[in-house]
């Protein structure tokens, strides 16, 4: 008898692997929202927070992330197909059926909504599921229609530490939203770095994105600096309002301008080594700010307070 992950493909019987369907997570784009929901619900919690909490937070956030990743694959399994970047996925490969990845992602989806909401509190759970909603039945389909999907998938990307701090204190507010606001301005010089490395994929496979479009190009060096100067500004502003000290201030704004550096060498000429540049600073920069927000004293006395 064949079991439910075993299918049929060119004659023979294949099954899926545990990597196959712990790559249907995306692994790298969940280990960022673990982290930043990690961090926004030890800051929740303020001096003395609970590490097993602020875990199991974590742990749904990025499962009810993870529901995201597998419907987008099944909904994208066509153009996935037609990049090379996208296209040994389970789904592309046929490892895993469609129909499975669904289950999948319901009980990804309906687990993470449940426990949210009894656990911790019901807004955190609408966030999430408002969340998804965005992400499937917005951000998803639009990426084939207009390049302004952009916008509505760092709303969903930004998400994660606004839910966390929900499922702490009930609402959103103070760090809560600080948080989101730099993961939200943070993605759009990491969006543009991927979409020009890789914007002849994405024109091949008729997803719109802006550095595939004519004269997108330049556009999008542009934009990439502009959201890396708004983002230098941003991180200044919890200082301002008293709800930061030096050591987030000024360590986010160093970051800041070393990501503005490699955005403006990306402006000024675009290439794939200066997009890989911008792209891998990126990753460097959301784990030093928000550990800076986590050790800052003056954060957690505002907290606290």
């Amino acid at each position: 008898m064949r079991s439910a992950s075993t299918i049929t493909l060119e004659g023979r019987e294949v099954s899926a692997t545990f990597g196959d369907w712990a790559e249907l997570l995306r692994p790298k784009i969940a280990g960022m929202v673990a982290f930043t929901a990690f961090i926004a619900a030890l800051l929740a919690r303020g001096p003395g927070a609970s590490l097993a909490a602020a875990f199991e937070i974590s742990l749904w956030v990025t499962l009810s992330a993870g529901a995201g990743s597998v419907l987008n694959q099944v909904l994208e399994r066509d153009t996935d197909g037609l990049m090379e970047r996208t296209a040994k996925r389970p789904l592309v490969r046929g490892v895993i059926s469609s129909r499975d990845a669904i289950l999948f992602a319901a009980f990804l989806m309906v687990v993470p909504l449940v426990a949210l909401a009894l656990r911790f509190s019901v807004l955190s759970s609408l966030l999430a599921a408002g969340t998804l909603l965005l992400y499937i039945a917005i951000y998803t389909p639009l990426k084939r229609v207009s390049a302004l999907n952009t916008v509505p998938g760092a709303v969903a990307g930004a998400a994660p530490p606004a839910i966390a701090w929900a499922a702490v204190t009930g609402s959103l507010d103070g760090w809560g939203v600080w948080l989101t606001a730099i993961l939200f301005v943070w993605q759009f010089p990491h969006f543009m770095a991927i979409a020009w490395m890789y914007k002849d994929e994405y024109r091949g496979a008729g997803l719109r994105m802006l550095a595939g479009e004519v004269g997108g190009e330049e556009i999008a060096g542009r934009h990439a600096l502009q959201q890396a100067l708004l983002l230098m500004l941003l991180v200044l502003l919890p200082g301002v309002q008293g709800a930061a000290g030096p050591v987030f201030s000024i360590g986010a704004l160093i970051a800041g301008v070393g990501y503005a550096v490699f955005a403006l060498r990306f402006a000024r000429q675009q290439s794939r080594p200066r997009a890989r540049g911008l792209l891998l600073v990126s990753l460097f920069y959301i784990p030093l700010v928000f550990s800076l927000a986590l050790f800052d004293p003056i954060v957690q006395l505002t907290i606290r307070s």
